[in-house]
């Protein structure tokens, strides 16, 4: 389906309209103005200058459309890139000009239009690698995995853009671990070529991807290995690797390195995403004091707080039980002009619920000006759980129930509330119900990485060649705790071990 005409361009602004008073416009003229305003905050003033060369009757050259399409893949624009496409096919220069045609798969992938990236890539005669790096880009970008690993594979050259490209587009996807794996084949690769006087060694974009991975992983030493591997080839910590450090150690629990990283950024170079990177790693760790001394050193500091930091403010809250600070933080994201999401709400809900508030909590999930989601009315069902609440936990089940059928944990949810009521005929119809539908209870796992090789667990599960020697530990501390309710924690062990 094509996309839809693209919106008329906007009008030139004054200091354009002085810059081309009283001058005869030729291509040569506007073909400056065009690249400049490409790259600048308002990319679609280049359409505007567009316009006007046509209007005049002038020729495009071979480099009008490259800033042109630049300008269409900032603006995201299918529309803008598919009207683009048609003007260099009617003066002649696709397929032949490379560098119109790399620029339109550029603009197409950065769409979010990769088939059409790839046939205007499949009409060049001789691709070369900018070419070959574009496709790719633009399948990793659009999550299409399989796709960029196709590219990736039949590329007859890589260079550190094709490399950092497919590594990211595995994080995108959630494939942490495969993006560490290709890291360690860039690196091998790297070290062998150099051997011959080549090789490609990652820079900045990689490493953060890196981070990233090491990030949702949880894997500290990898994590410190990337740092240890930045500093001993002298990258200059710029503030997006600094923040990618900063949220690597604050998630992998290093909160002291997360601050020390944090603290070597002087404060005038600090943007708000290395604030909400340290915010929420204390958050996270339950470190509630701290985060919101965290938040007040930002607000001294003079930097603006966004939407994600009010979300981190509240996930505090939420950990520390601080009702009183969620409604400020909350009130001060309004306050501010922002507007509240769905997550801010399931957070202001979680926090009003655990501590007991509960018709105050299904007063906020009524003002919500938008459809309540899951993770709002998931968190309204726990508290109700939670304190007993099984007429509003039984509505809140059944619309979960509802929205999401194939959820196991929705079923047993409403299950559970019935249970809290003695009401076993009806907590057993739901389970039954999960079971008629084909629903199946996923079981709970954990995982953990230990010499670079995965263990799993799960409950009951002994399949892992040491499990007895675990779970023989696991007795042992269980049985040396001094603590009052060791029976209960010797008792749980032995249920699920």
């Amino acid at each position: 389906m094509p996309p839809p005409p693209p919106p008329p361009p906007p009008p030139l602004p004054p200091h354009l309209l002085r810059h081309l008073n009283g001058r005869k416009l030729t291509t040569e003229l506007l073909d400056p103005l065009i690249r400049s305003t490409s790259s600048s905050p308002s990319p679609s003033f280049s359409f505007s200058l567009f316009i006007l060369l046509l209007r005049s009757a002038l020729r495009p050259s071979h480099l009008t459309f490259p800033f042109l399409a630049r300008a269409a893949a900032r603006l995201s624009s299918p529309s803008l890139a598919a009207a683009l496409h048609a003007h260099p096919l009617r003066l002649g220069l696709l397929p032949a000009d490379l560098h119109v045609a790399n620029s339109l798969v550029h603009a197409y992938a950065a769409c979010a239009l990769p088939d059409r990236a790839r046939r205007v890539f499949d009409e060049i005669p001789r691709p070369n690698l900018v070419s070959w790096n574009a496709l790719l880009d633009g399948y990793a970008k659009c999550r299409d995995l399989p796709a960029a690993r196709r590219v990736f594979t039949r590329m007859p050259r890589r260079d550190v853009v094709s490399w950092s490209a497919m590594i990211d587009g595995c994080v995108k996807c959630g494939e942490h671990r495969e993006a560490l794996a290709m890291f360690e084949m860039m690196e091998n690769a790297a070290a062998k070529e150099e051997e011959g006087g080549g090789g490609v060694r990652a820079n900045d974009v990689t490493m953060v991807s890196v981070l990233g991975a090491c990030a949702h992983l949880g894997d500290l030493e990898r994590g410190r290995q990337v740092h240890r591997c930045l500093r001993e080839r002298g990258f200059t910590l710029k503030l997006r690797l600094a923040t990618s450090l900063v949220d690597m150690y604050a998630k992998c629990g290093a909160i002291c390195k997360a601050l020390e990283v944090f603290r070597a950024v002087p404060v005038d170079s600090t943007d708000v995403l290395i604030w909400n990177a340290m915010i929420g790693g204390l958050a996270v760790h339950g470190m509630c004091t701290e985060s919101v001394e965290m938040f007040q050193e930002m607000q001294r500091a003079g930097v603006a707080p966004d939407e994600i930091t009010y979300l981190c403010l509240l996930s505090t809250c939420v950990h520390g039980g601080l009702v009183d600070k969620a409604w400020m933080f909350f009130r001060l994201l309004e306050a501010q002009g922002l507007s509240p999401h769905v997550e801010h709400y399931a957070c202001l809900v979680d926090v009003l619920g655990r501590a007991g508030r509960l018709e105050e909590a299904y007063g906020v999930v009524r003002s919500m000006p938008m459809k309540p989601s899951v993770s709002v009315l998931g968190a309204l069902l726990n508290s109700c759980h939670l304190h007993g609440w099984v007429e509003l936990g039984e509505v809140i089940g059944k619309q979960l129930v509802q929205l999401q059928p194939e959820h196991d944990g929705r079923y047993i949810g409403l299950s559970n509330i019935y249970a809290v009521a003695r009401r076993w005929q009806e907590a057993k119809k739901a389970r039954k119900v999960m079971e008629e539908r084909g629903v199946k209870k996923v079981p709970g796992f954990s995982e953990i990485d230990v010499g670079r090789g995965i263990s799993r667990f799960s409950a009951q599960d002994k399949t892992h060649p040491g499990s007895a020697q675990i779970y023989g530990l696991l007795n042992l501390i269980a049985m040396e705790m001094k603590m009052k309710d060791g029976d209960a924690i010797s008792d749980y062990l032995g249920d699920h071990c």
